[in-house]
């Protein structure tokens, strides 16, 4: 079936002149095959799974696709719009791939391999190194789409330049990885909130936030809805500062069910992997030491969504500067890109996660906490006694805690704290707790209270 968005589609690709017509110089006439944007010279197209390719033509007019041996057929219907699904294909390549119809538009340099949309406020937008050339991203089947006007590239020193560092450096590793091409395309907008990310759809049904909203979000609409329904293995996501401010975590936990399930049902996919970022710590207000725990809390919440994944990266932050620079985008990708290959490729003997918060067991005056991702087994990152512990009686008054891995587990105390009732961890903005596994992943702060 044809997006709906198509013909508004094309009409903001007319307005953008040649930068998202394929093959059209000189302009197409109104009766010729059309393509949307994102089918261009260098594409990367989803390996194993049936592939849709659509767009315009005179009304009722066949339209012929034809890559790697196989051909599929369509008409347009009285509007001009039209769809096919390829069959699915194994990854290789170069192909070419043609569209034929009154006209013929001929694709060239067509990869089949692995797609991932990359979205996202300003940390999966900013570029690595300040935008400058990387010497050695040389990686001819690593592809990158930035936009839905602007064409795809091989990633080299200077196109890389111009693209999302943190979605580089995980693209880079699944590429090297899997052996396999690999496609990145690229909507993310700095200081966006969430909502601005959400078509309408996803405020319908068990997912939806109160009432169903009647459009959807602006930066949906203008970097994310172009690309549907491409086909994509999976996205990564990193976003939630913008929404960071006190008054929003009850409800991001609910939003990001509006953004995961509305752009499910726009893909038509299935629950495709989601995976995303947990903020780094940064001072925001400081009359407000609680408010980023919070929004960890609430990203936390949102696991419970089928088929996600979030990297924690609290070993990053900077509290005088909100934007990670190179080492941290280098991290943030290759902890994504852990996730992907354990939980999508099936290497599940990485190590993805670091140790999350089971269970609580008070013994006397300690508690004992049991976590789950403990990898190789617990470890302090810099060698030092564990932080960012504090421990609290039910008079809800918390003091800094004295805590020591004992096993799996870690067992937490405070002077003068005789009878425990909860315990926190790393429960500050500008928290950075060393406590991590063998694999050098840091554990997730959490709270064991509700207060």
């Amino acid at each position: 079936m044809v997006p709906k968005h198509f013909a508004m589609v094309m009409v903001s690709v007319l307005s953008f002149g040649t930068g998202a017509l394929c093959a059209a110089e000189p302009a197409a006439a109104p009766a010729d095959v059309r393509l949307p944007g994102i089918f261009r010279d260098n594409m990367v197209l989803q390996r194993e799974m049936p592939v849709p390719v659509w767009g315009m033509a005179a009304p009722g007019g066949e339209v012929t696709v034809r890559i790697a041996g196989q051909e599929a057929k369509g008409q347009a219907d009285a509007k001009g719009n039209w769809s096919v699904k390829l069959a699915a294909m194994d990854a290789g390549g170069p192909h070419e791939m043609t569209v034929s119809g009154r006209n013929t538009l001929t694709l060239k340099n067509v990869m089949v391999g692995e797609v991932w949309l990359c979205s996202g406020q300003s940390n999966m937008e900013k570029p690595a190194y300040a935008g400058h050339p990387i010497p050695d991203a040389k990686h001819p089947d690593l592809r990158l789409l930035n936009g839905p006007w602007v064409s795809w590239v091989a990633c080299d020193p200077n196109s890389v330049a111009r693209f999302s560092g943190a979605a580089y450096f995980f693209g880079r590793e699944v590429q090297e990885k899997l052996k396999v091409p690999v496609g990145l395309i690229l909507g993310a907008s700095g200081g966006t909130r969430i909502e601005h990310w959400t078509p309408a759809v996803g405020y319908e049904g068990p997912a939806g936030i109160g009432k169903a909203r009647a459009e959807d979000g602006g930066c949906y609409k203008e970097r994310i809805r172009p690309f549907a329904p491409f086909a994509i293995r999976g996205v990564i996501w990193y976003q939630g500062e913008s929404n960071c401010d006190g008054a929003d975590h009850d409800f991001y936990t609910k939003r990001m069910e509006a953004l995961v399930g509305g752009w499910r049902k726009v893909w038509k996919q299935g629950d495709f992997p989601f995976y995303f970022v947990q903020l780094a710590p940064w001072k925001y207000d400081s009359a407000k030491p609680q408010m980023l725990p919070l929004m960890w809390e609430a990203q936390t919440k949102a696991l419970k969504i089928p088929n996600t994944g979030m990297a924690v990266i609290t070993d990053m932050g900077n509290a005088e500067d909100i934007h990670l620079d190179a080492r941290g985008q280098s991290v943030v990708g290759h902890r994504l890109a852990l996730l992907a290959l354990a939980r999508t490729y099936g290497q599940d003997k990485l190590v993805c996660s670091g140790p999350v918060y089971k269970s609580m067991a008070v013994e006397g005056g300690k508690v004992r906490l049991k976590f789950e991702s403990v990898g190789g087994g617990l470890a302090s990152r810099d060698g030092k006694p564990l932080d960012c512990f504090e421990i609290a009686g039910e008079d809800r008054k918390f003091v800094p805690a004295k805590a020591e891995i004992d096993g799996e587990g870690v067992v937490v105390s405070a002077d003068g704290v005789t009878a425990p009732a909860a315990v926190r961890f790393g429960w500050s903005n500008t928290a950075m707790p060393n406590l991590i596994n063998k694999e050098k992943l840091p554990a997730a702060p959490f709270r064991t209270d509700s207060w």
